[in-house]
């Protein structure tokens, strides 16, 4: 069944107030800002979300836009992570409410029906 999604994992958190700066980080993703998807992969604590969350910031506006997606243990699934993704892409915006409404309805109607 496909969960709600949570609209906090499509938004990069808030910067801390004494960011350290990592010029050479966000000169290295400027550089490859042509391309349609670039994959930043670190262990926990390395400054992804800080650095990828400052960076976004100047590119938010023109022709270029960053789609974000916070992922967990949870997001394991195929579908889930797929849900994610659109809903990602589609950004600033929320997910439709028929589009939710939807995925619902179908997955209710997969449901095996019980005697009366």
């Amino acid at each position: 069944m496909l969960d709600t999604l949570v609209s906090t994992k499509l938004h990069p958190s808030q910067a801390r107030p004494r960011l350290v700066a990592r010029p050479r980080l966000t000169g290295k993703l400027e550089q490859e800002a042509g391309r349609r998807l670039t994959l930043v992969s670190a262990p926990a604590g390395f400054g992804k979300t800080t650095l990828l969350g400052e960076w976004s910031k100047g590119r938010t506006s023109g022709e270029r836009s960053v789609a974000w997606v916070s992922l967990d243990e949870g997001d394991n699934d195929p579908a889930r992570f797929l849900s994610y993704l659109v809903a990602a892409l589609r950004s600033p915006e929320p997910p439709r409410v028929e589009a939710v409404t939807g995925a619902l309805i179908n997955e209710i109607a997969t449901l095996p029906h019980g005697s009366p």
